[in-house]
């Protein structure tokens, strides 16, 4: 995998915990009530409104997101990618397998833009753990 690859994928995920943090953070109950937007309510069915809960997931977002930024203005530093790719991967998956078995509550299209956008969240660090390759002409440092 390229730095450019490495640098884009960062930044995408960086983008969504942006989004998600950003708005979780700074209006936590219109989060709650409208998440993820466009007419669709995926959180009210999951439980009650907790402003501690809707604040502390906001922040871990951004704390997710400020280390994604850094990774991403250095995509050739191995192991800051694959820190930084490991610890989205030990927020992602428990969150994707907990999503996974609460599915019933939603309508097919929220069902399938639950699996897929947690999914992608979860492959893209996945992908961020291969081997870095080198520009051409260029030596793999270690």
């Amino acid at each position: 995998m390229t730095a450019n690859l490495r640098r884009t994928l960062l930044l995408l995920q960086a983008a969504t915990a942006v989004f998600v943090g950003a708005w979780a953070a700074a209006a936590p109950a219109f989060w709650w009530r409208s998440f993820p937007g466009a007419g669709h309510h995926w959180l009210p069915m999951l439980g009650s409104y907790n402003e501690h809960l809707a604040r502390d997931v906001g922040a871990l977002y951004l704390a997710l997101a400020v280390f994604t930024l850094g990774a991403a203005a250095r995509p050739a530093d191995d192991f800051l990618v694959r820190l930084t790719a490991l610890a989205w991967l030990a927020f992602s998956v428990p969150h994707l397998i907990y999503h996974l078995g609460h599915l019933t509550h939603y309508a097919p299209i929220d069902q399938v833009g639950n699996v897929v956008t947690l999914s992608l969240v979860t492959l893209i660090p996945a992908v961020l753990l291969a081997p870095r390759r080198a520009a051409r002409g260029a030596s793999v440092s270690r």
